[in-house]
């Protein structure tokens, strides 16, 4: 069994803090259970163009207001407590926090701990463990 707490997660290396946005990521590759979880905060004003080209992800927002835009179609969905999407064709997308949203976050395959986003918006397949 794994147990952790996210007060504690985010005083180590676990927290990832970069522009606009920042992660604690609870499972992680290390872990073997076949996807990583992360609780990510998006900050107020981003605007993150992202496309996860090695991973598949779905997120649950927590808190907070924003929206996602789907760039292959223009459609924009609104972003709020209780909506999840999935990138289940790794979508190239913008998502943009019109206050902090809080998201949980799961990825797949795992990530290793230290990923932030390359020039192209994805994570890197193999990255730094924490």
């Amino acid at each position: 069994m794994i147990v952790r707490d996210l007060n504690e997660a985010i005083t180590t290396r676990r927290r990832v803090v970069t522009k606009g946005w920042e992660s604690t990521r609870l499972l992680l590759k290390d872990d073997a259970m076949g996807f990583s979880f992360h609780i990510t905060t998006i900050y107020a004003g981003a605007e993150l163009p992202m496309h996860y080209q090695n991973h598949l992800e779905s997120v649950f927002c927590i808190s907070g207001q924003g929206s996602i835009e789907d760039l292959a179609t223009g459609q924009v969905h609104p972003i709020r407590p209780g909506v999840m999407y999935a990138l289940d064709k790794h979508d190239r997308h913008v998502l943009r926090g019109e206050t902090e949203m809080v998201m949980a976050c799961t990825f797949n395959p795992p990530l290793n701990g230290l990923e932030v986003h390359d020039a192209t918006g994805a994570y890197p397949l193999e990255a730094e463990a924490v």
